[in-house]
């Protein structure tokens, strides 16, 4: 039987707080703290949540995502974004709605390289959108495609997303998980770009001229030390060489060496490079102390097996369960983060579906595919906001074009939900 009072004070503390603008991560750590106190006093729950918050955040895996997030900034700021920009519009430029696809392709590419959404938006938005607007695009049709197309770096690996359901899951291996995300996230691209296409045939906007073997081969070269990163640190990890966190590392080295050769970033950027870095990652680690501490929170109120148990006794239908968690989870993206998102329902729906016979793999990758579209979605849509701003327009006006992206991403998300092996061929083929 659940125990309603901690499920009510739990929701209607955290949702108060969050609509008088209170930030997301004190949203969580408050509303944790106050559950608890139905069930112990104050001076033991104030403890709990205090030593909860810390050891949260005390694990080897979490120091990948600092360093990744690091290697994000040095490739927004070396001059990587631009070459991989080049390198796609030779691949997909001549097609209709040349400039999308190739802000679509490059999104992948960046995402896949520097493993952030936000990253990705904001160079592929700084750099391409000028350039999408000289050529006659809507400045709205710009700023939806590279607001949806961003989010596909949180699917293709390295994903710190992915680090992050890994550490909530109880350890489901890092390399299987990235492994996973590749073909699920070339799949959201794809349909992303038939969209963009069809969007651009109908309101004829201009086409690109097809580049010459000998250009896509000159931009390839130019592109390729920044892509060999993808085998330097998947590769490495998948081979056994090194894990995810000493991967992250060796980014960081190679993305620095690599800006220098390319002489676009300086040791005087270094210190602005580094601050920006510290602050997102103060930003995620709050974000997963707090997180964490509400994931404990919602076992000793044993919160997730009533859950569990309330689920399956709806049905014993997996199809129907998935579905379920899945309108869920499309529901909580809307209002929060994706990071804190992940540690505090997969606890609650990993044992569902573990239970219906779901491999924790291919749920990992259902689960952040669908939170990545609550990252376009206000009111909390963090990429949202940031491909706005940087086209200076507003939402109102960019909802319009980026309907149609929702819907190729939620049809994504059925297909990688309900086909398995979209999720799992990779990892059974390397056998991890």
């Amino acid at each position: 039987m659940i125990e309603f009072l901690p499920v009510i004070v739990l929701i209607l503390s955290f949702l108060v707080l969050l609509t008088i603008g209170v930030p997301v991560a004190w949203c969580i750590a408050i509303s944790s703290l106050l559950t608890l106190t139905v069930a112990m006093p104050l001076f033991a729950a104030t403890t709990t949540v205090s030593q909860r918050i810390a050891t949260g955040l005390d694990s080897f895996a979490l120091l990948a995502i600092p360093f990744f997030i690091l290697s994000g900034q040095i490739m927004s700021k070396g001059g990587i974004a631009h070459r991989l920009i080049s390198f796609a519009k030779t691949l997909v430029g001549f097609l209709p709605g040349g400039l999308a696809l190739i802000n679509i392709v490059s999104a992948m590419l960046m995402g896949a390289i520097a493993g952030s959404a936000m990253a990705s938006a904001s160079a592929m938005g700084s750099i391409l959108g000028p350039e999408m607007e000289k050529e006659g695009y809507s400045k709205e049709f710009g700023a939806a495609v590279n607001i949806a197309s961003s989010t596909t770096g949180l699917i293709i690996p390295p994903s710190n997303t992915l680090i992050v359901y890994s550490l909530a899951s109880g350890g489901v291996s890092i390399a299987a998980l990235f492994l996973a995300g590749y073909i699920p996230g070339i799949l959201t691209g794809l349909l992303m770009m038939v969209v963009a296409m069809i969007w651009a045939k109908k309101k004829k906007y201009k086409v690109g001229e097809r580049s010459s073997l000998k250009e896509v081969f000159i931009k390839f070269i130019d592109a390729f030390p920044s892509l060999l990163l993808l085998f330097i640190v998947i590769g490495g990890i998948i081979g056994g060489f090194f894990t995810a966190t000493e991967a992250s590392a060796i980014a960081v080295l190679y993305t620095l060496l690599l800006s220098f050769y390319y002489k676009e970033l300086s040791f005087k950027l270094m210190p602005k490079v580094i601050l920006e870095s510290v602050e997102t990652t103060a930003i995620v680690m709050l974000l997963i102390g707090a997180s964490m501490c509400m994931s404990w929170v919602l076992s000793y109120e044993n919160i997730p097996q009533d859950i569990s148990e309330f689920l399956l006794s709806i049905s014993d239908n997996k199809y129907v369960i998935l579905l379920i968690i899945n309108l869920i989870l499309l529901f909580v993206g809307i209002f929060m983060d994706m990071t804190p998102a992940v540690l505090i329902f997969t606890p609650i729906f990993l044992p569902v579906v573990t239970a219906l016979g779901m491999d924790a793999t291919h749920f990992g990758i259902v689960l952040v595919l669908n939170l990545c579209i609550g990252l376009c979605t206000p009111p909390v849509g963090s990429v949202l906001f940031v491909g706005v701003g940087i086209a200076k327009t507003t939402i109102a006006k960019v909802i319009p074009p980026l309907i149609p992206l929702f819907l190729v991403m939620i049809l994504s998300l059925l297909l990688v939900t309900y086909i398995p092996q979209l999720s799992l061929w990779l990892p059974n083929f390397f056998g991890v």
